[in-house]
């Protein structure tokens, strides 16, 4: 069997990973063992931030939804209920875009669910 020098595939893989550390601090971003791990700490922090942002676009929307109806005399909850009721399926994502940036079809929609 012949002989296989692994220097070049060894090279490229230190390199592929300094490069994913590049503007890391200290030594994460220099040395090779610090560098893998901060890779593998940094993509389970990412993984789990992907799903605490679901979360925190959520609260953002029903915050927007409760600011919208308020002045229009309803609060959040009462809101959903009487959509609920009327079986308006609208997302909670779809009711807080149409409350930032359509007030006037948000105010006919609350007008509409609340009679």
């Amino acid at each position: 069997m012949a002989r296989v020098k692994r220097g070049v595939s060894a090279l490229k893989r230190r390199r592929n990973v300094l490069k994913q550390t590049k503007g890391y601090r200290f030594g994460l971003s220099k040395k090779e063992r610090a560098a893998h791990e901060a890779i593998m700490h940094a993509g389970s922090h990412a993984f789990a931030h992907r799903r605490d942002k679901k979360n925190d676009f959520r609260k953002l929307w029903n915050i927007r939804i409760n600011a919208a109806v308020r002045p229009l005399g309803m609060t959040y909850s009462t809101f959903i209920a009487a959509l609920k009721k009327r079986d308006i399926k609208l997302d909670r994502k779809v009711l807080s875009v149409l409350a930032k940036d359509h007030p006037e079809s948000f105010e006919r929609l609350v007008k509409e669910v609340s009679k």
